[in-house]
């Protein structure tokens, strides 16, 4: 099961604060327990919101929004990883064992990522075989 990690925005995150070396020490170590582990199949961090945009959809018109985006606290995203792991308890030990991103509270999400085979009869075998080469050509550019 593959699962997307979320590491919530703070407001110093947001303020585009930069961690320090030891917390870069300590998550640099903790990735590569990850990788290590074959779990790790991505992850980063994000620039705070105030240098992104959004773009906002309402049936054909498009609307673009400048950061920074308002937003209730624990909603924005300041960083994110991609698990592999067989279940969604081993992709909680491994969160439990981060070393707490930003020194104060700190809130990780974790969401299973959807699979074809979440898709039932809506996906076809057309789209499936279509879905598949789009992955191993994704995989070729990593490689």
């Amino acid at each position: 099961m593959k699962f997307m990690i979320l590491l919530k925005a703070t407001a110093e995150t947001e303020a585009g604060i930069m961690p320090d070396e030891k917390l870069l020490t300590e998550m640099t170590a903790y990735n590569e327990a990850l990788v290590q582990a074959g779990v790790l199949l991505g992850g980063e961090g994000l620039h705070p919101t105030s240098a992104g945009v959004k773009v906002l959809f309402d049936g054909a018109s498009r609307e673009l929004v400048a950061g920074p985006f308002a937003a209730a606290p624990g909603t924005l995203i300041a960083g994110f990883w991609i698990f592999e792991t067989p279940s969604l308890e081993e992709a909680v030990r491994w969160v439990k064992r981060c070393p707490n991103p930003t020194g104060q509270r700190a809130e990780i999400e974790i969401r299973r990522i959807f699979t074809l085979e979440d898709f039932g009869d809506a996906m076809s075998p057309d789209l499936r075989e279509r879905e598949k080469a789009m992955e191993a050509e994704i995989a070729g550019h990593r490689g």
